[in-house]
Order: C-alpha cells, then structure tokens, then sequence
C-alpha cells in the first residue's frame, strides 16, 4: 500500500534532525506499530481501539487511485462474472478494508448486472461514508445495494464468502503477512470467487528531477513497508503464486500514480509520509533527509515535481466452487 501506515508520529517541529510530519493526514506517515493498517485490523488486539485512517487522506488519494486501477484486467473480470450462474439478487461482491468506498466507486459502474456490495472495515465511521457514497446503478442501469460488516481479514474464510462472486480490495496486499495472503487465497478459492487485488506497491518510485538520495529513501521506504513480517514489495509476487497453488489464474498489471502540478496536495502528504517512514526506518537518513524533503517539498508547491509510484493490480481467477469452468 502507498504509504500504507496508519498514524503519524507526533513532533514539536523538527527533532534530531527529523522531517517535520506534523501536517501529515493520518494514514499518509509512518505507522507507530508493526502489522497494522488504518481501515483493516490485521490482529484481533481489541474492539475499541480508535481508528487511525483519517477519510481526507483516503479522499485525497482517491482520484490518483482511479486514474491508475488497470482497466485491461476488466475485461477478463467481466467474462468470468458473465459465466457465472445468475442470482436473484446479481453479484455478491466483497470489498475488504472498503475505507470510504473508492473501489465501489470506480468498480460498480463499469459492470453489468444487479449487484450487492459487502462493505468490510474495522471502522464503523468509514464504514458509514462507504455506504452513504456508494453508487446505486450498474454500467446498464441495474441496481446496487450495499450492506456494511464489520471486521477483519483474518476472519475471512469460504464460509464467510459463500455464494460471493468477487472479492475487492485496494492497498491490501502489502500489510499482510504470506500467512495472511494463504488464507485470503484459501478464502476465495475455498469459495469459488475471483478476487481482485488492486494499488500494491511495487517498490518503485520515480521522481523528477533525479537527487541522489532518492534510492537510499526509496530502500528505506521498503524496509518500512516489511516490517513485522508484512511483504510489502513483495506481496504481488507471493499472492500470485499463492492462489497459483490454490488453482486460481493470475493476472497482474501495473497501475502507477502518476502525479504531476495538478495532484500537489497529495504529492505533499505523499511525499512527506515516504520521507517519514523512510527515517523512522533508518534514523542515520534524518539529517540529509530534512533536507531533501524540503527541495522536494518547494518543487512540489512551484509545479515542477512529477512522480511516478508504482503499483500492481492483481487479478486471480479462482475455479468456480461447482466445479465449472
């Protein structure tokens, strides 16, 4: 997930030398605790644990997110729902770690058919935005209804998923664990539904003009992103041959950021959480990081950064639970 940490760290200005993220939304920074993500408990650690994903830093994202998604695996995804036997009710489609409803947003609209959205979630306000602002209407006029749940990845499993046709999830992948990707596999494919997996970092970013201390931030950036045993970069890899051996068929597309002047709110917030976590990472970056992050910062706000970050989408195509191709 794109700077995938769930809260910012808070600082009096700059300390030892450290990147100020003080204006950082929550959700953009460095996380303060392993395997956690903001909208998706990863580990049952208490109901009342207060919510870590502020819904401006999802709002803000969520343009770059449509414009990135790969539109070629919808094609493949439209067959597959096609030659699946129809229900009363249309699709069954699972959104996990929904946020405030982008993946619905941008995914509802683009597929025929009556279909009923599951809203999952560990934070019942997100919860509450997601299915306010879902949409109501199909690519051919067909009706969308949604229902919120509660919970997390970890209780997924195929029973819960019964009779689901598509599990959906944006920025996942790369919080999870390889067990955590075994049983989402297990989950899908124990189901018969296909998933698709979209916005994994790839561990990739370009900006423009080059410094050279962007690998440095960028492999420090990464370490980050696997910490406490989460794959990070890697995850893409390890979910396709997971499902692989699940008997799913995998696609895997690029689907970058692209942003240039016109995204410069969220190239800051981006910017600033890359930088932060990078730091939080490897503390002996924070003196030259301050600095860099600043030159960043001042190209951003006179409209001559530009910053490709790289994502993958994943699409596994899980064989149908009769038995059918």
């Amino acid at each position: 997930m794109t700077n995938q940490a769930t809260t910012t760290t808070e600082h009096d200005g700059t300390v030892s030398g450290r990147p100020d993220v003080r204006d950082v939304i929550p959700g953009a920074g460095p996380a303060l605790r392993p395997g956690e993500r903001a909208t998706l408990r990863l580990r049952d650690d208490g109901e009342d644990e207060p919510a870590r994903y502020a819904p401006e830093w999802l709002q803000l994202r969520e343009p770059a997110d449509a414009a990135a998604r790969s539109y070629d695996l919808l094609d493949p995804l439209r067959i597959r729902l096609a030659n699946l036997p129809r229900r009363a009710d249309g699709f069954v489609i699972h959104d996990i770690g929904c946020g405030t409803g982008s993946m619905g947003r941008w995914l509802a609209p683009r597929l025929d058919g009556a279909q009923h959205w599951v809203l999952h979630d560990r934070d019942p306000y997100l919860l509450h935005f997601a299915a306010v602002a879902s949409p109501r209407s199909a690519a051919d006029g067909s009706h969308v209804t949604v229902e919120t749940r509660r919970g997390d990845v970890a209780r997924l499993t195929p029973e819960a998923l019964s009779g689901a046709s598509l599990v959906t999830a944006s920025a996942l992948l790369d919080v999870l664990d390889r067990e955590e990707i075994e049983a989402l596999a297990a989950a899908c494919a124990g189901a018969g539904c296909t998933a698709l997996l979209t916005l994994s970092v790839a561990g990739r970013v370009e900006l423009t003009e080059p410094h050279p201390l962007d690998r440095e931030i960028m492999e420090a950036f990464n370490a980050h992103q696997r910490r406490g045993g989460m794959l990070g970069p890697d995850a893409v890899d390890v979910a396709a041959e997971v499902f692989a051996e699940h008997g799913a068929t995998v696609r895997i597309n690029p689907s970058p950021w692209r942003l240039g002047p016109a995204d410069a709110s969220l190239t800051e917030q981006w910017l600033r959480g890359w930088v932060g976590a990078a730091v939080e990472e490897r503390p002996g970056l924070a003196s030259r990081a301050e600095g860099y992050l600043a030159s960043r910062l001042e190209a951003c706000a006179a409209g001559k950064l530009r910053v490709v970050v790289h994502h993958s989408d994943l699409l596994a195509l899980c064989r149908p639970a009769d038995g059918d191709a």
